[in-house]
């Protein structure tokens, strides 16, 4: 008898519709890498994903991906930012991987004739090491038009040039692919991961996996029950994919997996669209980032953030925003039960209304329209995603704030301004901008998340663990699904974990040796 998501033993007549060496779950950066992993290792390798059109969230990244420049400065860099949950042989897998990136990405470049390029580009934090990191892009393909070939994303920068690459790969090589088929459960036949089960077109199938199944599924960007079960701040928006809702999650713990830093995601905060059907938040703009006891902002930042009291409550340009920008929302107050800082108001008076568009859309949906936000913020302001206000009274009505409160926030934020100095909370002075002029216009922002980092703990060949440490046999994480950051994320390390972790998973199972199925 064969167990579905049990650990229960004993097998007689498996029944799998169809059998391959490895099954790569989620056909994102992790998953193809991981794929192509298995295959050129020997495997017969089935990648599944179960939106109709590949790439996940990563075709939405910025495309950078990050590698060091020395072994040792940049390990110190990893063990410092990761936290301390990431076991030490983790980190010196991850450092191998970064440093062998740029000779993987011009292998990959074979294909289709990219162009490689690599650059420095410091850490996000003045930790040890924070000198010995780059970045690897791929800065053109041959003809490649993103919009034509990947419609349904909508990403930033490199972001798609970097899936096309993989694509073309993947193409090239026999590897099964198969689209709008999602995994379900785990199938374990006498203590080990033996197979999985799938929906496919309303059918269930059975799919074995003679050497092992990777799980390459992402997070839970999307699902809110289960960020409810691990986070206090609420409610989180997904800026990018409705696919991700803890699917890889699920059937690990069922296997009996252990999970590590499920509190982290990368997030920010954002507006929400005005039609309430619309799934996705809209980010704020994305202004360089910037390494404290480093450097400084090179941007003005148009807009300061207030609470439901017309008050200032945090540092709106944190040095990684995209990273860290939703924490100072994350407060309840006991008194009044409810997160004073949510929704939270950014405002801007009309210079840094004409400044820079304060928003846009990030995504990979064939079914949702992209968004596209104006460059002088005007029809954001017809449509309701941002609301004018003539007089620092109306801007007071709108918030729901007193007038007093927040005449008094602006006048001490300008003062600040002319001074560059925030005494309050420590904003660059190179990014400072006074609101003065009327008319103001103000928006609601919420927390978002780009996406999560918690999931499965593994080891450094990317086994599954269970609470003891041990591993789940034949079953593999790769990605963000249980991403090593667990402290403060390092800028573009997603990406090159995605490409590290899914060629480890996909070499390590390939390499066991395949039990009998039928």
């Amino acid at each position: 008898m064969s167990i579905n998501n049990s650990n229960q033993d004993g097998v007689a007549g498996q029944g799998f519709d169809e059998v391959f060496d490895v099954v790569v779950v989620g056909f994102g950066f992790a998953g193809g890498a991981a794929a192509l992993a298995a295959h050129d290792s020997g495997a017969r390798v089935l990648l599944l994903e179960k939106m109709p059109d590949p790439g996940g969230i990563s075709i939405c990244a910025g495309g950078g991906v990050r590698t060091v420049t020395d072994r040792q400065q940049g390990r110190a860099y990893l063990r410092k930012t990761v936290g301390p949950d990431v076991p030490d042989d983790v980190i010196d897998m991850m450092t191998e991987g970064m440093l062998g990136l740029e000779t993987y990405f011009r292998n990959l470049a074979k294909i289709n004739d990219a162009a490689i390029r690599v650059r420095d580009r410091g850490g996000n934090y003045p930790f040890p090491g924070h000198e010995a990191l780059g970045i690897v892009e791929v800065a053109q393909i041959p003809g490649f038009d993103a919009r034509k070939e990947y419609p349904h994303a909508r990403g930033r920068l490199l972001g798609p040039n970097v899936f096309k690459l993989l694509h073309d790969n993947i193409r090239a090589r026999d590897i099964t692919v198969r689209l709008e088929t999602a995994a379900r459960r785990l199938i374990i036949i006498d203590g080990e991961v033996a197979g999985i089960e799938v929906s496919q077109q309303g059918l269930t199938r059975r799919i074995g996996a003679r050497r092992g199944v990777i799980l390459a599924t992402g997070g839970f960007e999307s699902d809110p029950e289960m960020q409810r079960k691990y986070w206090q701040i609420r409610p989180v928006m997904p800026a990018a994919t409705r696919a991700n809702t803890g699917d890889g999650i699920r059937m690990a713990q069922a296997a009996g997996a252990d999970l590590w830093h499920m509190w982290h995601f990368h997030g920010s905060y954002g507006f929400r669209h005005v039609d309430a059907d619309y799934p996705f938040a809209l980010r704020v703009k994305r202004l360089p980032d910037w390494t404290p006891e480093v450097n400084t902002p090179e941007v003005a930042m148009s807009w300061i953030v207030l609470n439901q009291s017309g008050r200032r409550f945090m540092n709106e340009y944190h040095p990684y925003l995209q990273d860290t920008g939703h924490r100072p929302l994350d407060q309840f107050d006991p008194v009044t039960q409810r997160f004073p800082h949510i929704p939270a108001f950014l405002v801007v008076d009309e210079e840094g209304r004409k400044r820079y568009p304060l928003g846009q859309a990030v995504l990979n949906d064939r079914a949702v329209e992209p968004y596209v936000w104006s460059d002088d913020n005007l029809k954001e302001v017809e449509n309701g995603i941002l609301q004018k206000a003539d007089t620092l009274e109306e801007l007071a009505a709108l918030i729901g704030a007193d007038a007093n409160t927040l005449r008094a926030s602006l006048e001490r934020w300008n003062r600040q301004c002319a001074e560059g100095l925030d005494e309050d909370f420590a904003r660059p002075g190179a990014s400072m901008l006074p609101v003065r002029t009327a008319p103001f216009y103000v928006g609601r922002l919420w927390p978002l998340v780009n996406n999560t980092q918690g999931g499965p703990a593994h080891d450094a060949s990317q086994r599954v663990l269970n609470p003891f440490k041990e591993p789940i046999a034949r079953l593999y994480t790769a990605g963000e699904l249980g991403s090593i950051w667990g402290f403060l994320y390092l800028g573009a390390g997603n990406l090159a974990e995605c490409f590290i972790t899914g060629q480890v998973a996909g070499k390590h199972a390939a390499a066991l040796i395949p039990r009998e199925l039928s």
